[in-house]
């Protein structure tokens, strides 16, 4: 399987479906997430078990949660895709209670691959436009 194939089989199934028995088979041990400022985990290295909790973190807030891919580009060991994510916020951010608005954002996000597993991202999502829909800010 290539590693477009692989980052769609995880978006698809893991992302969308919470299929979280994947995991190990589409993430490496140590998944990287190189840049992607607002994201708790932002500038650390993970393993499987933090990678799902991390899942849990996201779908605590948007339970429908879901990413439809819009464009994806490969070049050797990293994929880039544009997504938009849609979702409810029916759980607390944090310590922010639900507002049980919908959202819809765009972002892009380059996967790292190593060894035919996704091992890390860089990713560029404006977080305030989220905040925005969900009337945190003006």
């Amino acid at each position: 399987m290539n590693n477009t194939a692989i980052l769609k089989e995880l978006i698809d199934q893991v992302w969308n479906k919470k299929e979280f028995s994947l995991v190990e088979k589409l993430v490496a041990t140590e998944y990287t997430i190189h840049f992607d400022t607002g994201d708790p985990w932002e500038g650390k290295t993970i393993g499987n078990d933090e990678y799902i909790i991390r899942l849990h973190y996201s779908f605590d807030s948007f339970p429908d949660m879901h990413f439809a891919i819009e464009t994806t580009v490969a070049d050797g060991n990293f994929v880039a895709i544009t997504w938009i994510m849609t979702g409810t916020n029916l759980g607390n951010i944090g310590t922010i209670p639900a507002t049980g608005k919908a959202i819809k954002a765009f972002g892009t996000t380059i996967y790292h691959f190593c060894n035919g597993k996704v091992c890390g991202h860089t990713q560029v999502f404006d977080r305030t436009a989220v905040m925005k829909q969900l009337g945190f800010l003006p």
